[in-house]
């Protein structure tokens, strides 16, 4: 840790946990010393795609027919 607490992370470590520049990263601080590093997922990501199937072929463009 440099003398303004800056860490440098292996980038080994951060390829195997997914995190790449512009992620956001929560941190928490354990009683035992130890310091965890988590990658926030956006939940849109998370569940964009999930409801597949769920409205008929054609359904939204024709419903935003109707608004114009």
């Amino acid at each position: 840790m440099s003398r303004k607490n800056q860490v440098t992370l292996p980038v080994d470590a951060l390829v195997v946990a997914g995190v790449r520049p512009g992620d956001t990263l929560t941190i928490e601080a354990k009683a035992t010393g130890e310091i965890v590093l988590r990658r926030e997922v956006d939940p849109l990501d998370r569940y964009y795609g999930s409801m597949t199937g769920l409205f008929p072929p054609g359904y939204l463009r024709d419903l935003r027919a109707e608004w114009e």
